[in-house]
């Protein structure tokens, strides 16, 4: 039985994980253009959609779309809707269905869950290497 649970335990460790070599290669915010995350905040939760070119749209419980703008920079994925940039820490790309707690600028922690993410592209191998 407690066989069972460690390697089930760590079959989930091991899908979850993100290969070295990937996020290497990692471009921050790749994988979530065109998706979007659901973000709870002091118990409300709103749609974030990352739209290509750093265009944003926040749709709030009541369905009410708030345009805004997002960027992925120097280890922060920060948005802006009206007014002051709000940025959060941002070292590993997101993963669909994987919820992270995250700790904002503003000091307010919140709940971020990818609905969807982007393929990474796949690795490289360099000339004279052997797969």
């Amino acid at each position: 039985m407690v066989a069972q649970v460690f390697a089930k335990s760590m079959v989930g460790m091991l899908l979850l994980a993100t290969p070295v070599a990937a996020l290497a290669q990692w471009a921050p915010g790749s994988e979530i253009v065109g998706q979007s995350v659901q973000v709870e905040t002091a118990g409300v939760t709103n749609t974030v959609y990352f739209d290509a070119g750093g265009a944003a749209r926040i749709q709030t419980p009541a369905g009410k779309i708030v345009p805004g703008t997002w960027n992925a920079a120097n280890g922060q994925l920060c948005l802006s809707a009206g007014g002051p940039q709000e940025c959060w820490p941002y070292a590993r790309p997101f993963q669909a269905g994987q919820q992270l707690t995250l700790t904002s600028s503003c000091n307010a922690a919140s709940r971020w869950t990818a609905l969807g993410t982007n393929q990474a592209p796949p690795v490289q191998q360099g000339a004279g290497e052997r797969g």
